[in-house]
């Protein structure tokens, strides 16, 4: 039977549609497959880096142990109390050590000799060697950091585990599965105990289980896994920009056509990928934190901080986008950019306002390679900005163990750059440490200052850090502060102290700091 024409247009409108929504549900499913894949390989990474960092802690955790096992001091005595102080400060993760009796600790490296002890509450776990684990015991919490007591015989242990402010915006919940024969229980990120019953969660793997995408690494070293969680809803909630591209491509194109198209996609939308051409693009934003003189008020230096909103208008924490560029090899791109538009923001400033000081972070591969000082120094004086209105903060972790990191600090100082130690007191504090290095200033890490007011272990070992910087000579500056109660504990020192916090100013771009000095320089 001929066909009309108007009967032709319905047949072929008929089947573009039919073409395009069968062409749509298979994008659909393997544009669904396809970002559960992606976000199972992040979920494997975020749970990788948990086990790593927990073998390193125990690792220490149980060298410790055995250093206190072998301590020729008396229980307690005063010797073996500073004993225990050398302990802490000579390991990374370490937070307290000490003795232990009838369920009690009677002296730690922190408190000193108890009186009364402290009573520890039942274990979490114990295995069969007669050792003993407490999860995030009082008084040793502090903030949403998890912290583990570990005892053997009459001696313990307080490490940091693990760091939870790893924690990215993939990952809604993560586990911590301790194997202890019949019973499996599961630390979540709210601090619940839950038993976990489903065995795929105890061994190596990664997929789907009910509505939960996951993955778990399990330590080669240690009877603990770690399964991170994202629920499928979530995930796809996180790609939503992806899956609807994905859904239009495969309706005009088909699922072939998609279906390649939509893999050339995830690849070129990979942060790694992403983060280099906001690189070559210069869309790498600064923004700039004011340091203040605590016992004036005043302003007197600035930190520049890197911020970068990916290509689906994520903010993307600086943790994470700089720990990719540094394994992929590409961190001193993002160095260079931020010294060449701080000193562009910043240049006339430095020149007419001497003692004013613009703080630049760096890592340690920026120490490390042999173009780090030659490209400071031309940017330096192509700015004709003094060496002195410029401060280097580097970590402590990049230098513990980097001999050629400590040479660059030498010669930064040489050539009359500041060197600032950032989140001093996370890991290698120590005054040799500091004396090897020969810095300006240390920053005392947040974790501090949070903790005042708390009750936590942290804030009795502020006065510790203060005495050693005064020592030294070096000057300090404090961080995070957020309340009243921080700043003034700080301010009632009589030690000099520089304060850095939302409490005296968030991060803003360059005009509206200076807008704002030049504020408060009219009000003086």
């Amino acid at each position: 039977m001929k066909r009309t024409l108007k009967q032709r247009i319905a047949v072929a409108i008929a089947s573009i549609i039919a073409g395009a929504a069968c062409a749509l549900l298979a994008s659909c499913l393997l544009g669904r497959a396809l970002i559960f894949h992606l976000v199972e390989g992040r979920l494997a990474l975020f749970a990788s880096h948990i086990v790593a960092e927990s073998e390193a802690s125990s690792d220490e955790a149980r060298g410790a142990l055995n250093n206190l096992r072998a301590s020729p001091n008396s229980s307690c005595s005063d010797a073996e109390v500073i004993y225990l102080g050398l302990q802490i400060y000579q390991t990374e993760y370490l937070k307290d050590a000490g003795r232990i009796r009838n369920g009690k600790i009677i002296c730690s490296g922190i408190f000193g000799r108890l009186n009364p002890p402290f009573p520890l509450p039942h274990p979490d776990f114990s295995q069969p060697d007669g050792s003993r684990a407490y999860w995030n015991p009082a008084p040793f919490k502090a903030g949403n950091r998890s912290v583990v007591v570990l005892q053997v015989g009459d001696v313990y242990v307080a490490f940091g585990a693990h760091n939870q402010e790893y924690l990215g915006p993939i990952v809604e919940r993560y586990a911590i599965t301790v194997l202890e024969g019949i019973g499996q229980h599961v630390s979540w990120q709210s601090g619940a105990w839950v038993r976990i019953t489903d065995p795929t969660r105890t061994i190596n793997g990664q997929g789907r289980s009910g509505g939960d995408l996951y993955a778990t690494r399990c330590s080669t070293r240690n009877f603990n896994c770690v399964t991170a969680f994202v629920s499928t809803a979530g995930a796809l909630r996180l790609e939503r920009a992806q899956l609807l591209l994905l859904l239009a491509m495969g309706a005009i194109l088909g699922a072939c056509c998609g279906f390649i198209c939509s893999l050339l996609y995830h690849r070129s939308r990979s942060l790694d990928r992403q983060l280099r051409r906001a690189i070559r693009q210069d869309k790498i934003r600064l923004v700039y934190q004011p340091i203040v003189e605590l016992a004036s008020g005043r302003i007197v230096g600035a930190e520049a901080l890197a911020r970068w909103t990916d290509e689906d208008n994520y903010a993307v924490s600086p943790d994470v986008f700089i720990r990719i560029a540094e394994e992929r090899g590409f961190v001193h791109a993002i160095t260079r950019l931020v010294v060449r538009r701080a000193l562009r923001d910043f240049g006339p400033l430095l020149c007419q306002r001497a003692g004013f000081r613009l703080s630049i972070n760096v890592t340690a591969d920026d120490l490390s390679d042999p173009g780090f000082l030659p490209m400071l120094d031309h940017a330096q004086h192509h700015a004709t900005v003094p060496a002195q209105s410029l401060a280097i903060e580097i970590t402590e972790s990049s230098t513990a163990r980097n001999h050629v990191a400590v040479e660059t600090i030498r010669s930064l100082r040489q050539r009359g750059y500041g060197v600032h130690i950032d989140d001093f007191g996370t890991g290698y504090s120590s005054l040799a440490y500091l004396h090897e290095l020969s810095v300006d200033a240390i920053k005392i890490d947040r974790a501090f200052t949070q903790a005042i007011g708390t009750g936590a272990v942290t804030v009795s070992i502020l006065p510790q850090i203060l005495s050693m910087a005064k020592s030294l000579c070096l000057e300090v500056i404090v961080e995070g502060i957020e309340t009243s109660q921080q700043a003034e504990y700080f301010a009632a020192l009589a030690q000099p102290v520089l304060a850095q916090g939302w409490f005296f100013g968030r991060p803003v771009p360059a005009d509206i700091f200076l807008q704002r000095l030049a504020e408060e320089e009219n009000k003086n």
